[in-house]
């Protein structure tokens, strides 16, 4: 094995060689290194200058040399949660998504700023439903009928205009952990069930992710398939006839995560020849047939418990963001981790935020410069807090 001169394993861009573990792992590509040797001290410094009126939050999905400065790592929710959770820290910087910045400045104290290192780091998911785009769909769905027996729910993974739209017409916020909760909440006729809405033929308007959706609602609630019906705001009715609207129980959004998206039937195949026994662990943003083809299917935490509670000396083949599947790696030498997909597959917005800007972010807070301050405004605050509410509120 290639090491550096401090005697560490060496990565080699493209030969998928672990630095951290002699059993190896399956990963390709890797990211660059730092421009800058100076910039670890010089965020160590600002990190240390501003103390406890900072609280850094690092999402699974971030480079390492991002992640090693946050002070918890995690999804968007629990991210957000844990921002709540620190009302002294005056500065929330989120290493994430610009959603999920959002998220944290509804839930966070109006003293609280919170800051997102580049602005560029959206999330394609999101940006598939527009307010525009749902409240035109709305119409349709008012003008049919069906808008008074339809619960919207939206996945966390939505802008916070799409959270407040859901907080507004009877709806809640899921988590790919919840989402079966809140789609029971959804349909349940009984006291427990969204108020307002007429019992025995709700339907659901899933947004953004139709993956999620259909995942859950076939395949952990027994919905049929042919109940399901994707709605493209591309098209006039979504591309619907009238008829498939009103037989529809779930409207699921044609959303997709631009990674999960990437994994097909034939990765599972290919791994599954190539390494027998392999275990193969999606998250369920993956399109269907590869979550029926897959023998587990969990949420971002429940990938890292499953590898956490492996035996030594199993296989897998994860089916998630690259930079969570080489750490997994890293942490977990006396296994064999393989990355589900044999090409890089990053998630490209998300590694926008990288080492320099967190860098410039940190200093610029310690000369008392606020920069990319992400904040939402009252109304839509109130409406995506109710639709949150709900969800916490899930039964």
């Amino acid at each position: 094995m290639t090491t550096t001169e401090t005697g560490l394993p060496l990565f080699v861009l493209g030969q998928g060689t672990d630095p951290h573990s002699e059993r190896g792992v399956d990963c390709p590509g890797d990211l660059p290194a730092a421009s800058d040797p100076e910039l670890v001290a010089r965020a160590v410094r600002a990190k240390a200058a501003l103390g406890e009126r900072l609280f850094v939050l690092g999402h699974h999905y971030q480079r390492d040399e991002v992640i090693q400065f946050a002070d918890v790592t995690g999804d968007s929710f629990k991210l957000a949660r844990e921002a709540a959770a620190r009302p002294s820290a005056e500065y929330i910087v989120f290493c994430g998504v610009h959603f999920m910045a959002e998220s944290a400045d509804i839930l966070t104290g109006d003293s609280q700023r919170v800051v997102l290192p580049d602005l560029a780091a959206g999330c394609s998911m999101a940006d598939m439903a527009t307010f525009d785009q749902v409240e035109e769909a709305w119409e349709v769905l008012s003008d049919l009928g069906i808008a008074e027996v339809t619960v919207p729910i939206t996945y966390m993974n939505s802008s916070a205009d799409i959270k407040a739209f859901c907080g507004r017409n009877g709806g809640a916020v899921c988590t790919s952990s919840n989402a079966r909760r809140a789609l029971t909440w959804a349909f349940d006729d009984g006291p427990e069930g969204p108020e307002g809405k007429g019992a025995g033929e709700r339907k659901v308007l899933f947004l953004p992710d139709q993956h999620l959706g259909r995942n859950t609602a076939v395949l952990e609630m027994g919905i049929p398939l042919s109940e399901c019906v994707v709605y493209n705001p591309h098209r006039p009715n979504g591309g619907l006839t009238d008829q498939q609207l009103r037989d529809a129980k779930m409207i699921l959004w044609r959303g997709h995560c631009s990674v999960h998206g990437r994994f097909t039937e034939s990765c599972v195949d290919e791994v599954r020849e190539r390494i027998p026994g392999v275990n193969v662990l999606v998250h369920p943003e993956c399109r269907h047939e590869v979550v029926t083809k897959a023998d587990h299917v969990g949420s971002t935490e429940y990938i890292i418990k499953m590898l956490d509670q492996a035996p030594a000396g199993s296989a897998w083949a994860i089916g998630t963001e690259l930079n969570l599947v080489k750490r997994l790696a890293a942490q977990h030498p006396d296994k064999t981790v393989t990355f589900l997909d044999r090409t890089v597959c990053y998630c490209s917005t998300m590694n926008r935020i990288d080492l320099p800007h967190l860098v410039w972010a940190l200093e610029s807070l310690v000369e008392g410069q606020v920069v990319n301050q992400i904040t939402v405004d009252p109304d839509t605050t109130h409406w995506a807090k109710v639709a949150l509410d709900r969800m916490l509120a899930l039964p």
